[in-house]
């Protein structure tokens, strides 16, 4: 263990030495520094199609893609199967664990929309800029 961690310093020791960024890991933090290193996208278009590992990446994120949403689609069938067949109960137990479905507490929320449409002179008084984020979106 001790090792394998001298072994993942001395790597990460040579990227800042080399001023190389790391490269993209899947993790919260890869994301985070992605999103804090390319804010903003400059309008142009870059063709990966002769780069093989690139276009290799690209279909097997559409693949892994179409695999989650078909999971997604199994998942929802199998927690509906046992919402109906549990109706009105709280819970249901098996062998091998238990669901439970419940309803929350009722909330109280604001209608923002209504209170702008009654009070339009309120969204001139308290703006609240929201700063846009690019989205990744695969076609």
């Amino acid at each position: 263990m001790i090792a394998r961690l001298i072994e993942l310093e001395r790597k990460f020791w040579h990227y800042v030495e080399t001023d190389t960024p790391p490269p993209a890991d899947g993790s919260a933090s890869a994301e985070m520094a992605l999103r804090a290193l390319y804010p903003e996208d400059n309008g142009l278009t870059v063709d990966f199609s002769s780069h093989a590992g690139l276009a290799a990446a690209f279909i097997e994120l559409k693949a892994v893609r179409q695999s989650i949403a078909d999971k997604e689609k199994r998942e929802a069938e199998l927690k509906q199967m046992l919402q109906q067949a549990m109706g009105d109960a709280s819970r249901a137990e098996f062998s091998s664990g238990y669901v439970s479905w419940r309803k929350a507490k009722d909330s109280i929320g604001l209608d923002v929309a209504q209170l702008l449409q009654d009070k339009p002179y309120l969204q001139a008084k308290y703006p609240l800029l929201k700063p846009g984020a690019r989205r990744f979106l695969v076609n």
